[in-house]
Protein backbone atom coordinates (compact mmCIF):
# COMPACT_ATOMS: atom_id res chain seq x y z
CA UNK A 1 0.00 0.00 0.00
CA UNK A 2 1.45 3.45 -0.61
CA UNK A 3 2.11 5.39 2.16
CA UNK A 4 1.36 9.54 2.67
CA UNK A 5 4.78 9.77 3.53
CA UNK A 6 5.93 8.60 -0.10
CA UNK A 7 4.10 11.16 -1.43
CA UNK A 8 6.09 14.31 -2.36
CA UNK A 9 6.05 17.50 -4.64
CA UNK A 10 9.68 17.31 -4.32
CA UNK A 11 11.27 15.12 -7.31
CA UNK A 12 13.18 12.82 -4.88
CA UNK A 13 12.81 11.24 -1.36
CA UNK A 14 14.93 11.75 0.95
CA UNK A 15 17.11 8.83 1.77
CA UNK A 16 15.48 6.68 -0.88
CA UNK A 17 16.54 6.44 -4.48
CA UNK A 18 14.60 5.32 -7.40
CA UNK A 19 14.76 2.55 -8.75
CA UNK A 20 11.98 2.50 -11.54
CA UNK A 21 9.82 5.09 -12.95
CA UNK A 22 6.03 3.96 -13.98
CA UNK A 23 4.77 7.36 -15.61
CA UNK A 24 2.05 9.46 -14.53
CA UNK A 25 -0.91 8.80 -12.16
CA UNK A 26 -3.91 10.98 -11.35
CA UNK A 27 -7.06 11.12 -9.53
CA UNK A 28 -10.08 13.47 -10.87
CA UNK A 29 -12.71 14.20 -9.07
CA UNK A 30 -15.98 16.72 -10.25
CA UNK A 31 -17.44 18.96 -7.63
CA UNK A 32 -20.78 20.77 -7.56
CA UNK A 33 -22.16 23.70 -5.12
CA UNK A 34 -25.50 22.34 -3.51
CA UNK A 35 -28.33 25.05 -3.11
CA UNK A 36 -28.25 24.17 0.64
CA UNK A 37 -24.38 24.71 0.73
CA UNK A 38 -24.33 27.57 -1.74
CA UNK A 39 -27.15 29.65 0.65
CA UNK A 40 -25.63 28.38 3.80
CA UNK A 41 -21.81 29.42 2.39
CA UNK A 42 -23.62 32.89 1.54
CA UNK A 43 -24.92 33.14 5.49
CA UNK A 44 -21.01 32.65 6.04
CA UNK A 45 -20.31 35.07 4.06
CA UNK A 46 -22.14 37.82 5.65
CA UNK A 47 -19.84 37.41 8.87
CA UNK A 48 -16.42 37.36 7.29
CA UNK A 49 -13.79 34.85 7.75
CA UNK A 50 -13.56 31.23 6.63
CA UNK A 51 -16.79 29.82 4.76
CA UNK A 52 -16.55 26.51 6.45
CA UNK A 53 -18.89 25.40 4.75
CA UNK A 54 -16.83 25.33 1.11
CA UNK A 55 -13.77 24.60 2.88
CA UNK A 56 -14.83 21.08 3.90
CA UNK A 57 -16.09 20.72 0.34
CA UNK A 58 -13.08 21.78 -0.93
CA UNK A 59 -10.95 19.54 1.27
CA UNK A 60 -13.21 16.43 0.36
CA UNK A 61 -12.56 17.06 -2.67
CA UNK A 62 -8.71 17.33 -2.47
CA UNK A 63 -8.75 13.83 -0.25
CA UNK A 64 -10.80 12.10 -2.61
CA UNK A 65 -8.58 13.01 -6.15
CA UNK A 66 -5.50 12.18 -3.72
CA UNK A 67 -7.01 9.07 -2.72
CA UNK A 68 -7.69 8.28 -6.76
CA UNK A 69 -4.03 9.11 -7.61
CA UNK A 70 -2.72 6.86 -4.83
CA UNK A 71 -4.89 4.18 -6.15
CA UNK A 72 -4.05 4.47 -9.61
CA UNK A 73 0.18 4.19 -8.37
CA UNK A 74 -1.00 1.39 -6.54
CA UNK A 75 -2.39 -0.34 -9.01
CA UNK A 76 0.52 0.31 -11.14
CA UNK A 77 3.04 -1.17 -8.73
CA UNK A 78 4.24 1.78 -7.62
CA UNK A 79 5.48 2.34 -3.60
CA UNK A 80 5.97 6.03 -3.91
CA UNK A 81 4.95 8.95 -6.06
CA UNK A 82 6.93 12.09 -6.62
CA UNK A 83 6.17 15.53 -8.17
CA UNK A 84 2.87 15.39 -6.61
CA UNK A 85 0.29 18.27 -7.65
CA UNK A 86 -3.11 19.52 -7.55
CA UNK A 87 -5.03 21.66 -9.88
CA UNK A 88 -8.34 22.89 -10.60
CA UNK A 89 -10.32 24.15 -13.04
CA UNK A 90 -13.75 25.44 -12.99
CA UNK A 91 -16.18 23.29 -15.50
CA UNK A 92 -18.73 25.58 -15.29
CA UNK A 93 -20.73 27.86 -12.96
CA UNK A 94 -20.31 26.32 -9.35
CA UNK A 95 -18.96 22.98 -10.82
CA UNK A 96 -15.41 22.41 -10.55
CA UNK A 97 -12.64 19.68 -11.04
CA UNK A 98 -9.97 19.09 -9.15
CA UNK A 99 -6.67 17.17 -10.23
CA UNK A 100 -4.49 15.12 -8.12
CA UNK A 101 -1.28 13.99 -10.03
CA UNK A 102 1.99 12.90 -10.20
CA UNK A 103 4.91 10.44 -11.02
CA UNK A 104 4.44 6.87 -10.00
CA UNK A 105 8.15 4.95 -8.43
CA UNK A 106 9.24 2.16 -6.80
CA UNK A 107 12.14 3.49 -4.43
CA UNK A 108 14.33 1.30 -2.26
CA UNK A 109 16.58 2.71 0.64
CA UNK A 110 19.95 3.83 0.18
CA UNK A 111 23.03 2.40 1.10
Amino acid sequence: MLSRAFTTSAQDLSGYRVVRTLGIVRGIVVRSRSIVGTIGAGIQSLFGGNITLWTEMCEHARQEAFDLMARHAEQMGANAVIAFRYDATEVSAGVTEVLAYGTAVIVEPEK
